[in-house]
């Protein structure tokens, strides 16, 4: 019996004497991470700095800073000559915005189809009037109707004075009903009705100039 226990001690101490010597070797070899192993869900490139990639304007040259136009410059007035007529304005107004709007497209297209060079194709500020009623029995009146008054102009260059008869008769055949039309020479005054007037400014800047 005792050489039996004997046996068993040592085959048990060298088995343990074995897995000390695989555990160790173990531990001093370095692991290697396989990325095939990896989840698909886990990023590797989470903590890396991604700012500035895909910019490249910085490595340009600077370009100096572009002087802003202004764009409400007054344009030249060309002058008439023996055939053709200078700068001219196509006022079209009325109470009914729709049909004021679609007239001056209208006059604009057929300009375009006759060759007719338009400058530029404007809407100008909109006019408001009070239409006041004075009481039967008394002296107070008040605001019956507002009216607004809606104007577009269709400004025209160099218009050919051979054409400009037709041009008219066939605006005059095709307006609408409710619609003026006019036709009229552009001056500087026409230039400036384009802008809506700021009295409390205007009156402001004339105190800081005095």
């Amino acid at each position: 019996m005792n050489t039996v226990f004997r046996k068993l001690q040592v085959s048990v101490t060298q088995h343990a004497f074995v897995l000390n010597q695989a555990l160790t070797l173990c531990r001093a070899t370095p692991s290697v991470q396989h990325p095939v192993w990896t989840s698909v869900n886990e990023r590797q490139y989470k903590s890396m700095p991604t700012h500035g990639i895909g910019r490249w304007r910085h490595l340009l040259p600077r370009e100096a800073p572009k002087k802003k136009k202004d764009r409400h410059q007054m344009k030249e007035i060309l002058a008439e000559t023996d055939t053709a007529y200078g700068t001219l304005n196509v006022n079209v107004s009325g109470y009914d915005m729709t049909l004021v709007e679609h007239y001056s497209q209208y006059i604009h297209n057929l300009c375009n189809r006759l060759g007719i060079k338009v400058a530029e194709s404007y809407a100008l500020p909109t006019k408001t009037t009070e239409v006041m009623l004075l009481q039967e029995q008394g002296t107070k009146m008040f605001v019956d109707a507002v009216l607004k008054t809606h104007s577009r102009v269709v400004q025209l260059s160099s218009l050919n004075a051979t054409a400009c008869p037709v041009f008219i008769d066939v605006l005059l055949k095709n307006q609408p009903e409710g619609v003026q039309l006019s036709v009229q020479e552009h001056t500087e005054a026409d230039f400036h009705a384009r802008f809506k007037g700021r009295p409390e400014l205007e009156g402001l800047m004339a105190q800081m100039g005095n």
